[in-house]
């Protein structure tokens, strides 16, 4: 009887998500952002400290950037979620994150931040938020640490890694357009970045529609009324002409080998007929927002930017079942 118990607990958990098992993804930045060297230092840390508005001096991507190139740690921490585009700045620039609280931070959300490198480079002799003992300081350990996340952000946080890491985990072997779909054409980071990403590896393929026009050299707003500015995202990806009409006509033909929706949350076009006609492996679904209880967590090929929530839910669910069996 109470085996039967369980496995009606154990199928019900798994019909609701509990134990769903999405793919991780995160926030990731364009491999043109990436400096090539380590630039010399003259800061212990960035002038920029999350939380501080007395800090945010910066009103354009080159100050901003530099200001982080010459220092060698930068505060970042959690905001609403874990994942935060200033990490892969701070990295980009040749600077350590001072990321505070990382130990706390779950598993399996950035699963491919350094969080061992980052947290060894934090526990240096002689360094403190915001301040360094030079007199104490391994700095030959320092720059070989900061030498390895250099070269692990080229190899798999740029935008370009990410979009190839998304088609290999779905195990994608077209080479045909891809249809990248979102409904607010406004800016979110982690479908811009990974859209972003699609066009580094399949150009005018690739049809984002609505287009998304801050991402291109042609960008026609103010960058400073963007979100976040626009640093690290707009206004500089070749606006390569690409076919954007008669989507829905082009849908039904199934002329695209794939079709990604870019911000499930914020809006899913054309849903009914693409389920219809597309196997569930050519359907890409994308949740960029903070750690929440994502109600689409068991879709197919989805990916999940925030999974605490997620995660915790599937502990409370096993610690219930092994007190069972005890």
């Amino acid at each position: 009887m109470m085996k039967m118990i369980l496995c009606v607990f154990l199928s019900s958990i798994y019909s609701i998500g509990l134990l769903a098992s999405p793919h991780a993804i995160q926030f990731s930045i364009p491999g043109s952002k990436v400096i090539r060297d380590i630039p010399q230092k003259t800061r212990d840390f960035a002038i920029a400290i999350p939380g501080d508005s007395k800090t945010y001096i910066y009103d354009n991507e080159r100050d901003y950037y530099k200001g982080y190139q010459c220092s060698y740690y930068a505060v970042t921490s959690k905001k609403a979620g874990w994942d935060c585009m200033r990490h892969y700045e701070i990295l980009a620039n040749g600077c350590i994150p001072y990321f505070v609280d990382l130990d706390k931070c779950d598993e399996h959300t950035m699963p491919f931040l350094p969080k061992d490198l980052i947290w060894e480079a934090m526990n240096l002799k002689g360094v403190s938020y915001l301040h360094i003992d030079h007199q104490v300081f391994d700095k030959e350990r320092y720059f070989t640490i900061l030498n390895q996340l250099l070269e692990h952000t080229k190899k798999y946080l740029t935008t370009e890694q990410m979009a190839r890491y998304v088609l290999k985990t779905i195990n994608y072997q077209g080479s045909g357009k891809i249809l990248y779909l979102s409904l607010d054409p406004f800016p979110d980071y982690l479908r811009c970045l990974t859209l972003i990403g699609f066009k580094d590896l399949y150009g005018a393929q690739v049809v984002d529609f609505p287009k998304l026009a801050h991402i291109y050299t042609t960008c026609p707003y103010d960058k400073n009324l963007l979100y976040g500015k626009g640093i690290s995202y707009s206004g500089f990806l070749e606006d390569l002409t690409v076919d954007r009409s008669n989507i829905l006509e082009r849908i039904q033909a199934k002329e695209f080998d794939l079709i990604v929706y870019g911000s499930i949350h914020r809006g899913v076009p054309f849903h009914e007929i693409v389920k219809n006609l597309y196997e569930p492996s050519k359907i890409v679904y994308i949740c960029g927002e903070d750690d929440h209880e994502c109600p689409y967590v068991n879709l197919p090929n989805f990916f999940l930017r925030e999974s605490e929530f997620l995660h915790r839910k599937k502990a409370a669910a096993l610690q219930i079942v092994n007190t069972e069996i005890k």
